[in-house]
């Protein structure tokens, strides 16, 4: 062997060598970056965790500003709403009706035509329709024309499967979710808005008066004879199948809850007994909801700082789907400023609010695949994360995992506080009546892990026994026919 084919492989040792080594302290630096992530990760679930006490401590405390809710107009967070539903359906409607559904980043626009005991829903339709970012802090009448117009395309598309009678004026509920005084089934003025909308010149205006205007201008012949909240309109669809429901909870982009209050315990309503079945629908527009409890970390306060209502909707902003992808992203972001796990050029996307949508979350978090891969490409697409180990992803989903768990149990905890408050659960009770719980919201349908831990808390709170009587019920679409049906008991035509 010459002496240049030595030096060459002395050369090429030395390389293998020197590779061998870098790959080694990149392991290395791998590792001691996860340690510190983890770090990060610990000391964040340890903030927000929801052991069982806790969870009864917002138990207790939900039910106590329903009470105060109930008793003084500004005696609790909880706004506690009369909605004026005091017959719920009872399967006997009949007739054409329509329903408007407006409570998130879409509406929804329905018609439905209902058969009476013997055929109930004979036929049914209903569109998605997205609204443009600028009309949601625009003016009440851009809105409203928009939803308008939209509005009459629909009804022009009415097949021969729908039969309205020869004249008789179309009538549609509005499924309205968002806090709404309500004077009367078909009148009420807006409280605040939420969920991402702030139209300034709409808050005290009534919102039926509104769309009323925005058909005439539409030349739309329709008349609004019922408005509801989403969770009434999703209370009222689940209890057309199900005379056991007793509340409801919409868990989407937003969050609220009402449940089936008697009348007499309502100081408000007394004056209206002589008109009512006995029981009075309560909006609870729950999203309000505080306790010192609620185990609130500096992330959800960053979050909170940076909206549109600081100080409000803080229940929401802990529970619901437009929030829970921010506080995942928050807590990346401390992770990346603090232990580098990821390249520096990516701090301008973490840093954007809003930018990890809480589907996107849940991809992750529901990811099966051996090596995470589905992780990887949303961190590659969401965040433009191009590089990432095995042990980083599963940081992630661990993270994706807590924020949704405690948001979960926290929901459960309320639910529980609603049956408590009826005599469902709690203070002895055994067994008890059979109650159902409607739920709606695309965070409930299309997240399986939320479900899960939601359901699980609530066997957790009430006990194996009395929990075979408590059903937490999908109802798929629940406020748009909701609000048809409740339109149909209030039609003008009756």
């Amino acid at each position: 062997m010459g002496k240049a084919t030595t030096r060459a492989i002395l050369v090429l040792s030395v390389a293998a060598c020197a590779a061998a080594g870098f790959v080694v302290r990149q392991r290395i630096v791998s590792k001691i970056k996860c340690r510190r992530a983890l770090a990060v990760l610990e000391e964040f679930q340890q903030s927000c965790a929801t052991p069982l006490t806790l969870l009864r401590d917002v138990v207790d405390a939900m039910e106590a500003e329903m009470f105060a809710g109930l008793a003084s107009e500004k005696g609790s967070r909880l706004q506690m709403l009369l909605s004026y539903v005091n017959n719920l359906p009872t399967g006997h409607e009949n007739g054409l009706f329509y329903a408007l559904d407006l409570g998130g980043t879409n509406f929804r626009v329905l018609r439905v035509q209902l058969g009476g005991v013997e055929r109930r829903v004979v036929n049914q339709e209903f569109e998605e329709v997205p609204i443009p970012q600028n009309l949601m802090v625009s003016t009440s009448k851009e809105l409203f024309d928009y939803i308008a117009s939209e509005l009459v395309r629909f009804v022009a598309t009415e097949g021969e499967n729908f039969h309205l009678p020869a004249g008789q004026q179309r009538e549609i509920g509005f499924t309205f979710s968002f806090p709404v005084k309500q004077t009367s089934i078909d009148s009420g003025t807006l409280v605040n808005w939420t969920k991402g909308f702030s139209v300034a010149d709409m808050i005290g205006k009534d919102v039926v008066a509104t769309l009323n205007e925005a058909l005439q201008r539409q030349g739309l012949d329709m008349r609004v004879s019922a408005l509801v909240n989403d969770t009434v309109g999703t209370l009222a669809g689940g209890r057309y199948w199900n005379k056991d429901v007793m509340a409801a909870v919409i868990l989407g982009t937003g969050t609220n809850a009402c449940y089936v209050e008697r009348a007499d315990a309502i100081p408000e309503a007394k004056g209206l007994l002589h008109r009512t079945s006995g029981n009075m629908v309560i909006n609870m527009e729950w999203g309000n909801f505080w306790s010192s409890h609620l185990p609130v970390t500096e992330f959800d306060k960053a979050l909170d700082s940076k909206t549109i209502n600081p100080g409000y909707q803080l229940f929401e902003k802990l529970i619901s789907g437009f929030y829970l992808g921010d506080i995942v992203r928050r807590v990346l972001l401390r992770m990346a400023e603090e232990t580098s796990l990821f390249e520096h050029d990516v701090l301008p996307k973490l840093s954007v609010p809003f930018i990890l949508r809480t589907p996107d979350m849940s991809a992750m978090h529901e990811d099966t695949s051996p090596k995470l891969e589905v992780v990887k490409k949303k961190l590659q697409d969401v965040f433009g994360i191009q590089n990432t180990c095995l042990e980083t992803r599963k940081i992630v989903v661990e993270l994706c995992n807590t924020v949704t768990e405690r948001g979960a149990r926290l929901a459960s905890a309320g639910i529980v506080g609603i049956l408590k408050k009826i005599g469902r659960v709690g203070n002895g009770v055994t067994s008890g009546e059979r109650t159902v719980v409607a739920m709606d919201g695309g965070l409930y349908e299309h997240y399986p892990s939320f479900r899960k831990y939601l359901q699980d808390a609530v066997t957790e709170l009430v006990g194996p026994d009395v929990s075979k009587m408590i059903v937490i019920e999908h109802s798929r679409d629940g406020s748009g026919i909701g609000a048809a049906l409740l339109a149909a008991s209030h039609s003008q035509f009756i």
